[in-house]
């Protein structure tokens, strides 16, 4: 199971990457663009994801990645569920969302592991 503060952690370790709020909850953002947050839904986090990969994603572990009839209307979103998630889980969906969002140059200077 992955805490909200181990949550915090992993994200603020990845480069440029600001704490904030979007809607009310707390969220992160590379260069003024949000990526990830807190999810309305207790116990779960979202994160931006590719369109066409996140069926594959759910489907990979439908307990970590469970969708909401909101988040089915939203493809480029990923609900992780994170009672089910380990860091690694959290790790890979906030990479994906960070490299999604960081200007490109940014991105390139970076290599994640």
């Amino acid at each position: 199971m992955v805490s909200w503060d181990d949550v915090r952690e992993l994200a603020l370790a990845l480069p440029e990457v600001e704490e904030g709020t979007s809607w009310g909850r707390a969220s992160f953002a590379v260069r003024g663009k949000t990526f990830a947050g807190l999810s309305r839904h207790e116990g779960a986090m979202w994160a931006r994801c590719d369109r066409e990969e996140r069926p594959l994603i759910v489907d990979s572990n439908p307990e970590v990645y469970r969708l909401t009839p909101h988040f089915e209307a939203s493809p480029a979103h990923l609900l992780v569920w994170l009672e089910h998630a380990d860091e690694d889980d959290v790790r890979e969906r906030l990479i994906d969302a960070w490299l999604l969002k960081a200007p490109k140059r940014l991105a390139a200077q970076h290599a994640f592991d």
